[in-house]
C-alpha cells in the first residue's frame, strides 16, 4: 500500500509539473503576442499607442521644492517660511495633506520668469489654492497640466490623428497630423497641430482659454499661451516630453519644462473612470441646498463646523437664490 501510496504521489507530483510547465509558457507566449501585437511604427514612426503616465510631483509645483505640511498654510510661531503649519481648512488631513518635495522640472535655472504683476498674481493663487485651482473644482485640466497629473492617459496614433484620452474629468484631445481649421474659440484644451522631426513628434498648441492652471502652486497663464510639445522616445517604454512655454502677457519669455512618461506596464492596465464632476458639487454648490448635507464633523482629535459663504458679487449665486 506505502508503495502503491508513494507511486501515485509521483504521479500527481509530476503531473501538476506538467500542467504547470505548460501554464508557464503559455503565459510567456502570450506576453510575448501581446507585445508583438504592437507594431513598432505607425507609417514608418515610432507607436506612441499604449497608457501612460508621469511619475513625478510637477502637479503640486512645477519648480524645485521643499516638503511642506500642507497646499494651503498659516503661519505658525516662528515668522519663517520653514515653521508654517496646516491652514484650518487642512489641517484634519496631517501628513496625508502634505506636499512632497521636488528636484522640479523647470528646465535652465529653474525659474518661471513671471512679469512682476504676474508673480503677485501667482502668490495670490497659492494662498487661495481651494478657492482657485481648477482641479479642485473638477474644471478640465488643460495643457500641459493633463500630462502630468496623477492619473494615466492613453494615446491612440493613427497616420493623421492621435487621440490622447485622459482619466481625470474624462478628458481628452487630439492632435491633427494633416491640415484642419482651428476651433471657433479658445478652449480649455487647446488646438494641438503635430508633425514628425526625425523621430520626435513636435506638437504645436494654441487657442486656449485663461482659465487653467499649471500646477497646485498656483502658476498660471492667460489666453494668449503658445505651447510647443515634443514626444521623443527614449526606449519602447519611455517617452521625453518636453514644452516650451511662452505666454508674453505673463512671461517675460518662453520657458521649458521636460520629464519622461512611463508606460504603465499591467498585463490589465485600463483606463478607469474618474468622473470628477460630482465629487466637487457639494463642494461647489452645497450652499445652494436649503438644508445643507455638510455642516458638522466631530473626530477623536477636533471637531469641525463648517459656515457656508457665498462669494461676493457671484452672479451664479444671486441668480439662484432669488
Amino acid at each position: 500500500m506505502r508503495g502503491r501510496y508513494l507511486g501515485s504521489t509521483i504521479t500527481v507530483a509530476i503531473a501538476a509539473a506538467a500542467v504547470g510547465a505548460v501554464i508557464s509558457a503559455s503565459i510567456t507566449q502570450t506576453s510575448g503576442q501581446a507585445q508583438s501585437a504592437r507594431p513598432a511604427t505607425v507609417g514608418g514612426k515610432p507607436n506612441f499607442t499604449g497608457i501612460w503616465q508621469a511619475n513625478n510631483e510637477a502637479n503640486w509645483d512645477l519648480q524645485a521644492h521643499a516638503a511642506r505640511p500642507a497646499a494651503v498654510t498659516q503661519p505658525g510661531v516662528y515668522a519663517y517660511d520653514y515653521a508654517r503649519v496646516p491652514a484650518a481648512p487642512v489641517l484634519a488631513l496631517g501628513a496625508a495633506g502634505a506636499v512632497p518635495g521636488s528636484l522640479g522640472v523647470v528646465q535652465g535655472d529653474g525659474q518661471i520668469p513671471y512679469k512682476p504683476e504676474a508673480l503677485a498674481i501667482k502668490t495670490e493663487n497659492a494662498e487661495h489654492w481651494i478657492d482657485r485651482d481648477p482641479e479642485v473644482k473638477c474644471y478640465l485640466p488643460g495643457i500641459p497640466r493633463a500630462m502630468y497629473m496623477p492619473y494615466p492617459f492613453q494615446i491612440t496614433q493613427s497616420t493623421n490623428k492621435i487621440h490622447i484620452a485622459y482619466e481625470f474629468s474624462n478628458t481628452a484631445r487630439t492632435i491633427h497630423l494633416d491640415k484642419v481649421e482651428g476651433p471657433p474659440d479658445d478652449t480649455w484644451m487647446g488646438h494641438s497641430v503635430g508633425r514628425w522631426d526625425g523621430d520626435t513628434l513636435v506638437v504645436d498648441v494654441t487657442n486656449f482659454n485663461d482659465r487653467t492652471w499649471l500646477d497646485r502652486a498656483g502658476n498660471f497663464h492667460s489666453d494668449a499661451l503658445h505651447l510647443v510639445e515634443r514626444f521623443s522616445p527614449m526606449s519602447p517604454d519611455i517617452i521625453q516630453y518636453d514644452v516650451t512655454i511662452e505666454d508674453p502677457k505673463v512671461f517675460t519669455r518662453p520657458w521649458r519644462i521636460a520629464m519622461p512618461l512611463y508606460r504603465r506596464a499591467e498585463p490589465n492596465m485600463q483606463l478607469l473612470e474618474f468622473r470628477c464632476n460630482e465629487f466637487a458639487e457639494e463642494f461647489m454648490y452645497g450652499n445652494l441646498r436649503k438644508q445643507p448635507l455638510v455642516k458638522h464633523w466631530e473626530g477623536d482629535t477636533m471637531t469641525i463646523d463648517i459656515t457656508r459663504k457665498v462669494p461676493p458679487g457671484d452672479a451664479f449665486y444671486q441668480w439662484y437664490g432669488k
